[in-house]
């Protein structure tokens, strides 16, 4: 699972590449309005109702880019439901680091805001069933660690990180090992007894033999309504069940009476629309005053 933790120990990296991808050189729109050190400050604004997630991810991008430079106040906090016109954060210090920073920062904090908030809006919608929603692989290229992060923000579960993680058979997978039950035993037979082994089926007669092979979960893919109920009575509780195929928040509700355990839901990651911030009211200010207190808004 992805925890705020975990997400520290890669982020800096992964900042660094965007901050990267965003100044080859120089930024020279801020180095021809500001030729020296200047203090200021701005505001984080929130322009639309949803969940923040991400707030240390944009605080991190000026941390890095200005080597303590640039001070961020949070007045918000990951989780949190925030409204349209809402303070989330005052960033002070450095115009220069500020300016240069800015679309980095805001990049991380509405891609991970946005998903926070789509997958809230499916948690609520499963409220009641039992019904656990988690993610897939199919994040951003370098944006999982974050992404995955906002998912449990949004109060979603994780799938496997990664193909280290655990086994996951697919229907490559089982093509090239000849059937369900010999890739099941092909991997029990090279995995440790720590590892969890899943089977993606498509049938009703993939389910069964995944049961019979001893599969600890078995993903339901794309099946009718109708085939998940009696798919779920064939497992009787000798595996988990997990749903998946296409799953969005306009359909998600109606699994709420299939008897799973899980649902997975690629689109948290590659559908979930940004949720609106911007930073705004950037002003030179004089620092002796604003430590003073005297700039407070």
């Amino acid at each position: 699972m992805i925890d705020e933790i975990s997400m520290k120990i890669r982020a800096d990296e992964l900042i660094r590449m965007a901050l990267a991808e965003d100044v080859t050189s120089e930024d020279v729109s801020t180095n021809s309005v500001l030729r020296e050190y200047a203090f200021g400050t701005a505001d984080l604004v929130c322009k639309q109702e949803g969940i923040v997630a991400g707030l240390p991810v944009f605080a991190r991008v000026f941390e890095l880019l200005s080597e303590g430079g640039v001070a961020v106040e949070m007045r918000a906090k990951d989780g949190d439901r925030v409204k349209k016109g809402e303070v989330l954060a005052r960033v002070s210090g450095d115009m220069r680091a500020i300016l240069t920073g800015e679309r980095t920062a805001l990049n991380f904090l509405q891609r991970m805001s946005g998903i926070a908030t789509y997958t809230a809006k499916m948690v609520r919608l499963l409220e009641g069933s039992g019904l656990q929603l988690v993610d897939t692989r199919k994040t951003t290229p370098n944006m999982r660690i974050f992404e995955k992060y906002a998912v449990r923000v949004g109060g979603g579960g994780n799938h496997r990180y990664n193909l280290s993680d655990a086994v996951l058979l697919k229907d490559n997978h089982i093509g090239a090992a000849g059937g369900v039950k010999q890739a099941v035993a092909a991997a029990k037979a090279y995995c440790p007894f720590t590892m969890k082994i899943e089977v993606e089926a498509e049938t009703l007669g993939m389910v069964k033999d995944a049961v019979a092979a001893g599969a600890d979960i078995i993903m339901l893919d794309n099946m009718t309504d109708e085939q998940m109920k009696e798919a779920v009575a064939l497992v009787g509780g000798r595996a988990l069940v997990e749903i998946s195929g296409n799953v969005t928040a306009e359909n998600v509700a109606r699994l709420k009476e299939i008897g799973a355990d899980v649902v997975s839901c690629g689109a948290l990651t590659h559908s979930a629309p940004i949720l609106d911030v911007s930073l705004k009211n950037l002003r030179p200010v004089d620092p002796e005053a604003f430590f003073d207190g005297a700039d407070e808004a």
